[in-house]
């Protein structure tokens, strides 16, 4: 039997793709975005001409279905991006096969759904910064957390000489910057979710059954997810997985891919497929629609 070449793979491969987002657009009405990797200031032009290049196709749908796998990355970025699919698309749907973690979970409270599984997770919204040199990105929170746990040792007068030593070592610039980053991840998840996530709440279901929803109220659920997804005391792990369940706890609405068994098969074959993909082709960044 003829050896198949590696090219004759790939097809088979990009087939079973191709196959599994045409059936999440039939199911959700609109165009994919598969996203994988870090949301750096660098992909901000790729995704620009990405967008254009999918909407340029004839007829194409004004609602947007994010199909994201993020370690997370610049909360900054995020803002950017948001702007530029909110300028071609009026819905956007997030769906998270497996995981979108920090400035991830920021980026899908863009969101006017989000989509998730037993096994899907969002992470605390803990923004990651820059470190001194510039080469990896650092939870911001761990740094100002524990700061803020030496100057309290200090007002106590129990700080030890070790502790005060890296007290004094500490950049108070840098440590600025990562306080406006934590506020700003938490202002970007209060805006969207009143703007997006919450613009069709309109009467209470739980509380208050059939009063009407006000402004205030909506502010208020977004400032309460915010506070307890910001919060390192309840999460303790920049790298805490938080799945489905809990966030609905946190009164955060997911909609559950399971309970439309086609479009889960068909997320799970297209996300599975192309990550084992990208992972055997060592490609750390993807961008990815069949007609593009």
């Amino acid at each position: 039997m003829a050896r198949r070449t590696l090219s004759e793979f790939d097809e088979a491969v990009f087939s079973t793709i191709n196959a599994s987002e045409e059936k999440i657009e039939q199911k959700l009405q609109g165009e994919v975005l598969f996203y994988h990797g870090e949301i750096r200031p660098n992909v901000v032009m790729p995704l620009r001409n990405f967008i254009e290049k999918l909407v340029e196709k004839e007829p194409c749908s004004k609602r947007l279905i994010v199909c994201l796998r993020t370690p997370g990355g610049s909360a900054e970025t995020v803002e950017k991006i948001v702007e530029i699919i909110r300028h071609h698309f009026s819905e956007v749907f997030f769906i998270v096969p497996d995981v979108a973690m920090s400035a991830g979970t920021i980026f899908c409270m863009s969101g006017d759904r989000i989509y998730m599984d037993y096994s899907s997770s969002l992470g605390p919204i803990d923004p990651q910064v820059p470190d001194r040199d510039d080469k990896y990105l650092v939870p911001a929170l761990g740094y100002l957390d524990k700061v803020k746990e030496l100057i309290e040792k200090s007002r106590q007068n129990t700080i030890t000489a070790a502790e005060f030593a890296l007290l004094e070592k500490q950049d108070l610039a840098m440590l600025r910057v990562y306080e406006q980053a934590r506020d700003l991840s938490i202002a970007l998840l209060k805006q969207w979710l009143i703007k997006y996530k919450f613009k069709d709440w309109i009467v209470h279901r739980t509380t208050n059954k059939g009063a009407p929803v006000t402004d205030a109220d909506k502010l208020a659920r977004a400032e309460e997810i915010a506070t307890q997804l910001s919060d390192n005391g309840v999460w303790h792990s920049h790298g805490r997985l938080i799945g489905m369940h809990t966030l609905r706890q946190l009164r955060l609405e997911i909609e559950d891919l399971e309970s439309d068994r086609e479009l889960h098969v068909a997320v799970r074959r297209y996300s599975d497929t192309l990550c084992d993909y990208l992972m055997r082709q060592h490609i750390p960044m993807f961008l990815y629609n069949r007609h593009v």
